[in-house]
């Protein structure tokens, strides 16, 4: 079965949103929005005696062959956790903060974000144009554009690269985008509440000691819009 971008997220139990359902978001669209604005993901595997729960740059490609599309994970063949998870259920979570939400009470404090829980069935990628795919996918995700501009990846490189794949038919997400929820007694005392907006900001592009060229126009783009986000 084949999942459509319209169908709605979390369609089975152990992807429904149950605690703070008020906060689901349904829509796969935001879903792909918050996985477009977010750099690192964490990965939950059982590698047999511990789980182990690590941070790992992503990509995402809509029409990839999984259901629903496909989440792609890289690293090194030597990975004990990427090897482990081959044919097991993975869960990759994602998280994007906004802001700290200051209330009247250390109960109502909270804080602004935008979070989606990914549970499926990985798969260590072996054909090799979808692993070239998913690297070039990565590199862009990080700067858009930069995969055309370097040189091919050379078989040892390849070789040394393992990469994981993940379908996005089981996914979760959650946001919260308000101010402070306090009692009407903490307000009328006049304690202030409120937001403090967090954005990720990106400074101007510093070129390496032995670079020989002007910084290039996907790099300065790419600051350039992240810079934008303040």
């Amino acid at each position: 079965m084949t999942t459509s971008a319209s169908e709605p997220l979390s369609p089975t139990p152990r992807t429904t949103v149950k605690r703070g359902s008020n906060r689901s978001v349904a829509e796969r669209e935001d879903l792909f929005a918050l996985l477009d604005d977010a750099l690192i993901a964490h990965v939950g595997v059982d590698v047999g005696d511990h789980p182990v729960v690590l941070p790992v740059a992503i990509a995402v490609d809509r029409d990839g062959p999984d259901d629903g599309g496909t989440l792609y994970i890289h690293g090194s063949v030597a990975a004990r956790w990427l090897t482990r998870a081959d044919s097991t259920t993975v869960c990759v979570t994602v998280t994007e903060l906004d802001g700290l939400v200051t209330a009247r009470s250390a109960f109502h404090h909270s804080m602004n974000y935008r979070s989606a829980v990914i549970v499926g069935d990985a798969r260590v990628v072996g054909e090799a144009e979808e692993k070239q795919r998913a690297l070039d996918l990565t590199v862009d995700h990080m700067v858009p554009g930069r995969a055309a501009t370097l040189r091919p990846s050379t078989r040892k490189e390849l070789a040394a690269t393992s990469v994981l794949a993940v379908p996005l038919r089981e996914a979760s997400m959650k946001r919260r985008a308000e101010g402070p929820v306090d009692e009407e007694s903490d307000v009328a005392a006049g304690v202030w509440g409120g937001v403090i907006p967090i954005r990720r900001v990106a400074g101007e592009p510093v070129s390496g000691a032995d670079s020989h060229d002007r910084v290039p126009d996907d790099v300065l783009a790419r600051a350039a819009a992240l810079g934008s986000q303040a």
